[in-house]
């Protein structure tokens, strides 16, 4: 069990990781989710014993660990730029812990034989990293750090310099290794899609602090403030600003949406509505719909999916239709807005009401 008490890392003067607490217990996935420079690498240095940390505790199963060398550690590390040693096989690559280690060559090959059937890289032992693909350079950088029978792994953007293929091939893969070898797993992502392809539990991070951390689909359906809405949403959270006046909430340029059965009973204030862009309709969607006029600002089309920016009163919008949609620039569209839908988040941006568990 790995604990993080009130953890802080100052440099120069800056902040870099303030007042982080967490518990990632053994045989766990832990995701660290947020944006460049948010603090995900930063608090993983100080998970690793690479960094120290200027203020609270990091202990390992009830043991501080603070001022203990990463060499005296069980950590291993994996990053976005895949490292392996270019003039040594694949088996060998992967054999490497074990043998500073001092394993016996029985014992090496059984573990580099299991981690290489576990990543489908028995046909490549005897290749070097340039004969491999990205993917399987990455698969043999995961399989050196499996071997070495760290209780702590840490991954940081593993995925980010690999093609999309391969990103879904080895997202798919990862938990199930994850799931096999006992260890704490961290992995730090930009992506919210990726987090929640995932699972396990996840850190929403915000200028180095963790805003919330616990099973990652609570936190994606249950945010307890605006910015860990924000941080867990890709595209950008849609939101308003609004006053609740009675059974409606009210726009400063005119619009007017009823309140659904989550958000009825709050008192009358102002409040942020955040409603995410597969709640945002091109097509009315039924019920109490409120339409809303807006503007085409941009239109993505993926093939399958249209990501369609339009511009709403005062706000920027950003709507997930299916399928083909050839809207132009400066089209005038009408956007649909379901009351039973929204996040409602009070003045100070924490969570007031969230939607019906079927809308999340």
């Amino acid at each position: 069990m790995l604990e993080l008490v009130d953890v802080g890392r100052t440099v120069g003067g800056e902040d870099h990781v303030s007042g982080v607490s967490m518990t990632l217990r053994a045989g766990s996935l832990n995701v660290l989710l947020g944006p460049t420079l948010s603090g995900k690498t930063s608090l993983m240095r100080l998970m690793a014993g690479l960094d120290r940390p200027t203020s609270g505790d990091i202990r390992i199963d009830g043991k501080s660990v603070v001022g203990v060398p990463v060499q005296k550690r069980g950590v291993a590390m994996v990053y976005q730029q895949f490292i392996n040693y270019p003039t040594l096989t694949v088996y060998e690559n992967i054999a490497s812990p074990l043998k500073v280690a001092g394993a016996d060559a029985a014992t090496i090959a059984r573990k580099v034989g299991a981690a290489a059937e576990l990543l489908r890289l028995t046909d490549h032992l005897k290749k070097t990293p340039l004969e491999l693909s990205g993917g399987q350079q990455q698969r043999t950088a995961l399989a050196r750090a499996i071997v070495k029978g760290a209780s702590l792994v840490l991954l940081d953007e593993p995925l980010a310099n690999l093609d999309y293929k391969l990103r879904e091939e080895l997202r798919a893969e990862l938990p199930k290794i994850f799931a096999e070898t006992g260890a704490i797993f961290v992995y730090a992502t930009t992506e919210p899609t990726e987090a929640l392809l995932l699972g396990g539990h996840t850190a929403t991070l915000s200028k180095g602090r963790v805003t919330q951390f616990g099973p990652t689909i609570d936190v994606f359906n249950r945010p307890v403030d605006l910015l860990t809405a924000e941080t867990f949403s890709d595209p950008p959270l849609n939101t308003l600003a609004v006053e609740k006046r009675g059974d409606a909430f009210v726009h400063a340029g005119g619009l007017s949406i009823p309140t659904g059965s989550q958000d009825r009973d709050l008192p009358d204030g102002r409040y942020t509505l955040g409603f995410r862009p597969h709640h945002l309709f091109l097509d009315p969607p039924g019920g109490a719909a409120v339409a809303a006029p807006a503007t085409v600002a941009v239109t993505e089309i993926t093939g399958s999916e249209s990501f369609v920016h339009v511009d709403v009163a005062d706000a920027r919008w950003v709507a997930l239709a299916h399928g083909v949609r050839a809207l132009e620039v400066d089209d005038a569209v009408t956007v649909w807005l379901d009351p039973e839908r929204l996040f409602v988040f009070d003045a100070a941006g924490r969570l007031a009401a969230r939607p019906r568990p079927l809308a999340a």
